[in-house]
């Protein structure tokens, strides 16, 4: 098993992220929505990267930086993380996938 940690940058993005959501909300669906979004994001990473980092996408040359893509509707997140050590994995930005790239 990898511990998975969120970088500071990470952690920013998720709450930049449910701040866009909490803002554009309309009503008391929209605000649950918003926090099973985040939720959702935080709960798939842990359980992937903890168990399977190396089964995702690799991100450019190297072997150990990778994106885990997050399913969410009818889109989604893209979170980027470092294998930094055979028992750490740094989740280093989480994305909406429709938002500018992150490389």
């Amino acid at each position: 098993m990898f511990e998975v940690r969120f970088t500071a940058t990470a952690r920013a993005d998720l709450a930049r992220l449910a701040g866009f959501l909490l803002d554009r909300a309309d009503s008391v669906d929209d605000l649950q929505h918003a926090e099973l979004a985040i939720g959702t994001v935080q709960t798939l990473v842990h359980s992937h990267l903890s168990t399977t980092p190396y089964s995702f996408r690799k991100v450019g040359r190297s072997a150990t930086r990778r994106e885990l893509i997050i399913p969410f509707g009818a889109t989604g997140y893209v979170a980027l993380y470092e294998i930094a050590n055979p028992t750490l994995v740094l989740v280093l930005a989480v994305r909406h996938q429709r938002e500018e790239d992150y490389h």
